[in-house]
């Protein structure tokens, strides 16, 4: 069984009164997570999921009573897929406030829908968290951080989904299956989307550019979409946990870009399953961009795990000089090159340094990656 590096966070709030939400995309192992837990949870576990449809009928008009009929002497209550039960934010709320003695968790993937359902209703009622595929430190501390070293390469094709790691040997079937309708699935059920064709079009568009600008105005022309529904499209692409951007640092210089982003995906193995790219790590023509979303993504899952707050940047100006990313947090900036590498020296441009003085440089190499992301 492998640790997720969120059982202990979760497990400190499960005796206090406020409701836990546990926020990803499909197939992280959200459900598997809370059964983990389950032997922590207080009192009788009652279960509820948000995929059936009799669930649903009945909380579609909530009140106090007749949730306290539903759960009747149950010290816990798990709803999964809760971004599927319409009134679910007002219905956590009024067990929060209502039922004394009965603890909440409930798990969604669609962030988006979630997370507008339950943000008003329950502030201050809630700890919510996000849950990736594995992570490079959750399987370090499965197997070792020499094994987990030694699974680089394969870690930069087929990505750390629970299913993958899981089924050595079937990574290319079971990442293509992961990749299609169903990753999507969010997105058409609630967005009701006209034309999922280009939707397709626009993950494949950002997994070519992945590390790289990315302009609307461009990946409008490649996915025949205006500029203002391959922004919206972006956006569900993102509140679907598929890709995540990174904005530029623009504070000191004329030539700054200001306005740009870049796009990185949550997983590898999803990125190269997109574009049904699934060649070995030291063929790859892409590998830089492939590194890059490697250490991005696993520092995020790092921070988002270890509750660090930081802003994060890329740098570049208008005579290209770019660093590939920053995190400021207190006021104190470090900057990060991403070379796969080892031997390659990077420099950090004299023009950033001079501007935004005091920061840290740092290359980050596979000699020395397991530093940034441990």
């Amino acid at each position: 069984m492998i640790i997720r590096a969120l059982t202990d966070v979760i497990k400190k709030h499960l005796s206090d009164e406020k409701a836990i939400i546990l926020l990803g995309p499909r197939q992280v192992g959200k459900s598997t997570l809370m059964r983990q837990l389950s032997p922590e949870f207080k009192g009788n576990i009652l279960w509820w999921n948000g995929d059936e449809a009799d669930i649903r009928s009945l909380l579609a008009s909530p009140t106090a009573s007749l949730l306290r009929s539903m759960i009747g002497k149950a010290g816990t209550l798990v709803i999964d897929e809760a971004q599927r039960i319409e009134n679910i934010g007002l219905c956590i709320k009024l067990i929060v406030d209502q039922i004394p003695g009965v603890k909440v968790v409930a798990t969604g993937s669609s962030a988006f829908e979630l997370a507008n359902s339950i943000n008003e209703p329950l502030t201050g009622r809630k700890w919510e968290y996000q849950l990736y595929p594995f992570s490079f430190e959750e399987m370090a501390n499965h197997h070792g951080l020499l094994e987990e070293r030694r699974q680089l390469n394969h870690r930069l094709v087929y990505g750390y989904y629970p299913e993958i790691v899981n089924n050595p040997g079937e990574e290319e079937t079971r990442l293509k299956q992961l990749s299609g309708s169903y990753l999507y699935k969010d997105i058409l059920t609630w967005e009701r989307i006209q034309k999922p064709d280009k939707m397709e079009k626009l993950v494949q568009a950002l997994a070519f550019q992945v590390g790289s600008e990315v302009s609307y105005h461009e990946l409008g022309q490649l996915t025949g979409l205006d500029n203002q529904t391959t922004e919206k499209y972006i956006d569900l692409l993102e509140k679907s946990f598929i890709v995540f951007r990174l904005g530029a640092l623009s504070r000191n210089l004329r030539n700054e870009l200001k306005k740009s982003r870049k796009f990185y995906f949550y997983d590898n193995g999803l990125r190269n399953a997109v574009i049904n790219q699934f060649s070995p790590a030291n063929l790859r023509q892409d590998i830089g961009a492939l590194w890059e979303n490697f250490v991005i993504s696993e520092r995020m899952k790092y921070l988002a795990y270890h509750l660090v707050n930081c802003n994060r940047y890329f740098w570049r100006t208008h005579a290209q000089q770019e660093i590939d990313y920053i995190e400021e947090r207190n006021g104190v900036m470090k900057a990060y090159e991403m070379k796969w590498n080892v031997n390659t020296h990077a420099k950090f441009s004299k023009t950033f340094l001079e501007a935004y003085q005091g920061t840290d440089t740092k290359v980050i190499n596979p000699d020395n990656v397991h530093e940034f992301l441990l």
